[in-house]
């Protein structure tokens, strides 16, 4: 069995290496791998868990590095295609002064985009406990289908469905197109994870009231990421707050993937349980996660190991009691 499938787009993220200008006026970039589900993959295999990815890439050069840096990242990548038909995603990064991120892509089609549901691994599908996936694969023809295919067969075989509805709003035809596709997720979905800037472009408001509005019979948890503030969280019988950790930001790319995996890898240790008490832990783990990705460069390089989380928590336990609080994490 595998912990967790993820699905979806891998491409290499090159990240302007000066912070605070235009793509234009960087004057160098760093590759990174990425792609919001690889990096969850990642983080999920750096937390001590068995993870697979599905998805493709071009039959070139960069989509082989993507595939030999998850392959030692300790994913299974049986479920990778490769096409001749298109090339390896790129996504150029620029940083602002505040670590937040500018995009532009280069994907007319990419890769990625024309993976088919004839594409999809079923065996790897059949065999995990989560099944996660993001808005991105729902853009277009055909790897909606593919993605909406893998998601059905995870179901059939009892896997939670995880989703990050993520907003990249230059991928799609429109903003309508945009809210259309990222609510077609929402309501295949048993847990969702979203920013408070995508919990405003779905509903209008940043208020937990908001996520009651969108709330289906199949949903178990939807939480809403709020940066240094942590987060907070719905359950069908009440909600909660989470706070987060203070770090020095050097680069968010990640930091939101980072924080799924940590609540899905956290959650999985809770063995079943979905009491409050077990899913708050779950959480404080995935708000150390998503803060440590934020103190490196890159997206996949920045995902933290299980002994450098558990190093976090006991530094930041440790400047906690110095400043007469207590700060309860993992063990």
């Amino acid at each position: 069995m595998f912990d967790v499938v993820s699905c979806g787009e891998l491409l290499i993220d090159f990240v302007a290496l000066r912070r605070g200008v235009r793509l234009a006026d960087a004057p160098a970039f760093r590759r990174a791998a990425g792609g919001a589900p690889a990096n969850v993959a990642v983080g999920v295999a750096r937390l001590g868990h068995r993870a697979a990815f599905l998805g493709q890439v071009g039959d070139d050069d960069f989509g082989h590095y993507l595939a030999e840096t998850l392959r030692r990242a300790g994913i299974d990548v049986r479920g990778l295609r490769f096409t001749a038909a298109a090339r390896t995603a790129l996504a150029f990064v620029s940083l602002r002064a505040d670590g937040e991120r500018d995009f532009l892509f280069y994907r007319h089609p990419s890769a990625d985009m024309l993976w088919g549901p004839e594409d999809v691994d079923r065996e790897v599908v059949r065999a995990t406990r989560i099944f996660h996936f993001g808005s991105i694969s729902l853009i277009g023809e055909p790897v909606r289908s593919a993605t909406l295919t893998a998601l059905a067969e995870a179901r059939a075989h009892g896997a939670l469905i995880s989703y990050d509805p993520n907003l990249r709003l230059a991928l799609w035809p429109s903003a309508e197109a945009a809210r259309e596709g990222m609510l077609l997720g929402w309501r295949e979905a048993d847990l969702v994870k979203l920013s408070e800037e995508e919990l405003v472009f779905l509903t209008g408001s940043t208020e937990l009231a908001a996520v009651r509005q969108l709330w289906h019979k199949r949903l178990r948890i939807v939480v809403v990421t709020r940066g240094a503030a942590g987060c907070t969280y719905v359950l069908p019988e009440g909600q909660g707050t989470i706070p987060g950790f203070s770090v020095r930001v050097v680069d968010t790319t990640g930091a939101g993937d980072g924080f799924v995996a940590g609540l899905l890898v956290g959650l999985l240790e809770q063995k079943g349980d979905w009491s409050r008490e077990a899913i708050e832990r779950a959480l404080r783990l995935a708000n150390a996660v998503g803060a440590l990705v934020c103190t490196r460069r890159g997206a996949i390089p920045a995902l933290p190991t299980r002994s450098r989380v558990m190093r976090f928590f006991r530094e930041a336990s440790h400047a906690a009691l110095a400043n007469g609080k207590q700060v309860v994490g993992e063990t």
